[in-house]
C-alpha cells in the first residue's frame, strides 16, 4: 500500500484514520481504540501523520515521532474552514486531508515533555489562585452582611478576619464563625500551595539558559520566561520577531483594502496566558519609568520611549506598544541567544 499521509481525528476512545497516498487518493479507513491507535502508529511504516493540534495532540505527536514518523499538528481554528457539510469523524478527517494540502498552514511543533511539565505547573497555579480570589471574595461579601468591611486582598483578609473571629463581641453567629474559620483556613493553604509553586518554578528557571536570558528582559520575570518556553516550542518556527509578536495577539488589527489601510486595536489571538503575563510586564515597566522620571533619574532608550509614548497617546496605548516590543524583544533574545543589553537614552 503506497500510504503517504494519515489524518487522524482525536478523541478519548475511538479515533479516526484515513490513509491516502500521493494523489490524495483514500486508500483505507479505521476506527480504533486508544490501545489499537499505539500499536497502528508503532507497526505502520514511518509517513506522515497529520492530527488537529488539540487535547492529547502532543502526546500522540511523540508517540507517532518515536515510531518513525514526521508528525504535523494543524491548528483547529484554521482547519474547520475545510470541514464541508456536517460534522461526523469523517468529515473531521476529510477536513483534515484538504487543510494539510494549504501552504498557508503552519503546523504547530510538537511539544515535548518538559515543556508541558512547565504548563502545566502554570495552569495549577491559574487554578488555585482563581479558587483563592473566590474564597476571599466570598468572605469579604459574608461579613459584609454583618457591619464587616475587609478589604478583599490577600495581605489584608487573613489578620482582620482572624481579629474579628477571635473577637467574642462581634455580631457573628457560632455556626458562621465554623464556617468563615474553615474558608480562612483553606485561604492560608492554597497560597501557601502558591508560595511553594513559585519557588518551584524560580529553581526550574535557574537551571534553564534561555529562561535564564529572557529574565534580562524589562518587564519579564520567572513566570512570563517559564510559560513562554513551556508554550513555545520551537522560537525558529517564527522566521522573523513580528510573525511572533502577530502570534500573541499584540500587534495591530488590520482591515484594509486597496489603497487604504486601516489598523486598529490588538488582535488578541494566540494565548491569553502569555499575553496577559507580557502586558502586565509592560505595564510595570511603564509605571517603574514614570516613578524614575518624577525622581530625576535617567532612563534607558525603552523606557523613555514608553514614557514619551504614553505623555503623547495616552496609558493603555504605550502598554499595549511597549507589549509589542518586549515581544520582539524576546524574540531577539531568544533566537539569538544572546542577553538584552539596554541602549542608553540618545541625548
Amino acid at each position: 500500500m503506497d500510504a503517504t499521509t494519515i489524518a487522524v481525528d482525536l478523541a478519548k476512545h475511538v479515533f479516526e484514520l484515513a490513509t491516502t497516498d500521493r494523489s490524495g487518493r483514500v486508500l483505507e479507513r479505521r476506527r480504533l481504540n486508544r490501545a489499537q491507535f499505539a500499536r497502528f502508529l508503532i507497526g505502520h511504516p514511518p509517513t506522515h501523520v497529520v492530527m488537529e493540534a488539540c487535547a492529547t495532540a502532543h502526546h500522540w505527536g511523540r508517540v507517532a515521532q518515536d515510531a518513525g514518523h514526521r508528525v504535523s499538528l494543524l491548528p483547529p481554528q484554521y482547519v474547520r474552514p475545510f470541514v464541508r457539510r456536517q460534522k461526523t469523524d469523517r468529515t473531521d478527517v476529510a477536513g483534515l486531508l484538504d487543510a494539510q494540502r494549504s501552504d498557508h498552514l503552519h503546523p504547530v511543533p510538537v511539544k515535548t515533555v518538559g515543556q508541558q511539565e512547565v504548563l502545566a505547573l502554570h495552569r495549577v497555579r491559574q487554578q488555585w489562585i482563581a479558587t483563592r480570589t473566590a474564597r476571599i471574595n466570598a468572605l469579604h461579601g459574608l461579613l459584609g452582611e454583618y457591619g464587616v468591611c475587609v478589604r478583599p486582598t490577600v495581605r489584608r483578609i487573613g489578620p482582620v478576619v482572624g481579629a474579628v473571629l477571635a473577637d467574642a463581641e462581634a455580631l457573628l453567629p457560632g455556626r458562621l464563625r465554623r464556617a468563615l474559620q474553615a474558608l480562612l483556613e483553606e485561604i492560608a493553604a492554597l497560597t501557601a500551595r502558591i508560595t511553594g509553586l513559585d519557588h518551584e518554578l524560580k529553581d526550574l528557571a535557574a537551571d534553564d539558559a534561555t529562561m535564564t536570558r529572557l529574565q534580562t528582559i524589562p518587564g519579564v520575570g520567572v513566570l512570563t520566561a517559564t510559560a513562554m518556553v513551556g508554550a513555545v516550542a520551537h522560537i525558529h518556527a517564527f522566521r522573523r520577531a513580528r510573525r511572533f509578536a502577530s502570534w500573541l495577539g499584540v500587534t495591530p488589527r488590520e482591515h484594509s483594502s486597496g489603497n487604504r489601510r486601516r489598523l486598529g486595536g490588538i488582535t488578541k489571538q494566540g494565548d491569553t496566558y502569555l499575553r496577559t503575563l507580557l502586558t502586565q510586564g509592560a505595564r510595570a515597566v511603564l509605571f517603574g519609568a514614570r516613578r524614575a522620571v518624577l525622581g530625576g533619574r535617567a532612563l534607558p532608550a525603552l523606557q523613555a520611549w514608553a514614557v514619551s509614548l504614553a505623555e503623547r497617546r495616552g496609558v493603555h496605548r504605550a502598554v499595549m506598544a511597549l507589549a509589542n516590543r518586549l515581544a520582539r524583544i524576546v524574540w531577539a533574545v531568544w533566537s539569538r541567544d544572546v542577553a538584552f543589553a539596554p541602549r542608553t537614552q540618545a541625548a
